[in-house]
């Protein structure tokens, strides 16, 4: 018999803390297909709804040089 938890799904994914944002995508997809990722800045204000299919992925690295152009 599985637990609440697992019934109720899935709702963390601390093994894709370090992955790209593509492979991060990949995991949680895999999960909860019906996920509903959005990609935000560390710091970015949130609305404080709950929305049973939305994954935040908060990230924060500069991945390359940034310039004019």
């Amino acid at each position: 018999m599985s637990s609440s938890t697992e019934a109720a799904g899935k709702t963390a994914w601390p093994e894709v803390v370090g992955l790209s944002i593509e492979e991060a995508k990949k995991v949680i997809l895999k999960d909860k297909p019906d996920a509903d990722i959005v990609v935000l800045p560390i710091g970015a204000p949130v609305t404080k709804d709950f929305r049973p299919n939305r994954v935040r992925i908060f990230v924060d690295t500069v991945a390359e040089t940034p310039h004019v152009g």
